[in-house]
């Protein structure tokens, strides 16, 4: 009997080397290979060449675990791209894959989209990009404009919805009758902090140290990390006794770096290289931070806040609607009002003050990391792609 054939259709960047082997995101290839771990038969994903790759690895194309089809940059899809497949899940977070409906259909194949960023988001994006003239910013809300209607069209007429993520589900999830809410990240179970990390955690903040703060990501105004400077000088000034620790790289780190120099904060304000996730970055988390200090103003499902829980580390964030939700449902965190940095440094200052509170809230952290790890998110994800046919 053949087993059913999945194709994953995804914006990941890749690139055809002249030896033959293909340069590819670490975190696509890891999540792909888990989907063909899961899936009972063969799976095969369609990118497009192009895109930077700046955590990538070079693979030759027998040894991924997964099969794997490159089409040249723009190149439309057409029904042999479907042809032999059972289902495809395809990302709507890109426009070449909104008009599937009808291929799928005539080949008989069940067709499932996967969304994470919502049309908010997109025109966030924009305003938010210092490189964009405002003629260019015009004309890129109108095409996205233009999008979300047929991204709408496609979510109705498709067989399922996948969403990443609360602004996602809020969205999309009336627009098709069965549709799967999931949070995404890279925390797999054995990743998750052991009890006696939670307990070192617990003894440093007791013992009256430092509060320990950690902040991770690209450093660029879309993340928000023009304000890590202004939150740290505002502590400074409200006499807090802490650290910060900030892992990144971006067209910011100069300005961050000269702002640590200026505020006379290099021996308590430290900025690091990004460092590889599992190996690196989530074990210092794990060992050496008490909050995770975000400044995202985007309402994407930013992977950091449930990569930190699982660390055992609660968060404070802005109020995007994403971790506003998250917060809620978690527990394991606090809001404060959109692009006010000193509101950020008020919340640290009290809680360096209730370190009850921050112990209480990394259990809760933790313990709904590990309700949505990894293994568990992809498996629910697999299980309703696998309805589809059954």
């Amino acid at each position: 009997m053949t087993r059913p054939r999945l194709l994953m259709i995804a914006p990941a960047p890749a690139a055809q080397l002249p030896d033959g082997r293909l340069r590819l995101d670490d975190k696509f290839v890891e999540g792909m290979r888990l989907h063909a771990a899961l899936w009972d038969g063969p799976v095969e994903c369609l990118l497009w060449q192009g895109g930077a790759i700046p955590f990538g690895s070079d693979h030759a194309p027998g040894d991924l675990g997964f099969g794997l089809r490159l089409l040249p940059a723009g190149a439309a899809i057409t029904a042999a791209e479907l042809a032999g497949a059972a289902v495809i899940a395809a990302s709507a977070d890109m426009h070449q894959t909104l008009g599937l409906a009808p291929l799928a259909r005539a080949a008989g194949v069940r067709l499932c989209y996967v969304v994470e960023y919502t049309l908010q988001t997109r025109l966030a994006i924009l305003r938010l990009d210092p490189g964009l003239s405002a003629p260019r910013r015009l004309r890129s809300a109108l095409w996205h404009l233009m999008q979300e209607r047929r991204r709408r069209a496609a979510f109705r007429a498709a067989d399922a919805l996948q969403v990443n993520g609360y602004p996602a589900e809020a969205a999309y999830a009336g627009l098709n009758r069965d549709c799967l809410l999931y949070l995404d990240g890279r925390m797999k179970t054995a990743m998750l902090a052991p009890p006696a990390a939670m307990a070192a955690r617990a003894a440093h903040l007791t013992g009256g140290g430092p509060l320990r703060l950690v902040h991770s990501g690209r450093l660029e105004p879309l993340k928000g990390a023009q304000d890590l400077v202004p939150v740290v000088r505002a502590l400074q000034a409200r006499g807090v006794d802490f650290t910060l620790d900030i892992f990144g790289a971006g067209s910011l780190a100069p300005a961050i770096a000269r702002g640590i120099a200026e505020a006379g904060l290099s021996d308590r304000v430290r900025l690091h290289e990004p460092l590889p996730f599992e190996s690196g970055l989530v074990p210092w988390v794990t060992a050496h931070a008490d909050l995770f200090l975000s400044c995202h103003r985007q309402a994407d499902p930013s992977c950091s806040y449930l990569e930190s829980m699982g660390c055992g580390v609660p968060v404070l964030g802005y109020d995007n609607a994403m971790w506003r939700r998250l917060a809620q449902v978690s527990g394991a965190g606090w809001v404060r009002p959109m692009a006010r940095p000193e509101a950020l440094a008020e919340a640290v200052a009290d809680l360096a003050k209730d370190r009850a509170n921050l112990i209480a809230a990394a259990t809760r952290a933790r313990a709904f990391a590990a309700a949505h790890d990894f293994e568990t998110e992809f498996a629910r994800r697999m299980a309703h792609l696998a309805g589809l046919i059954t």
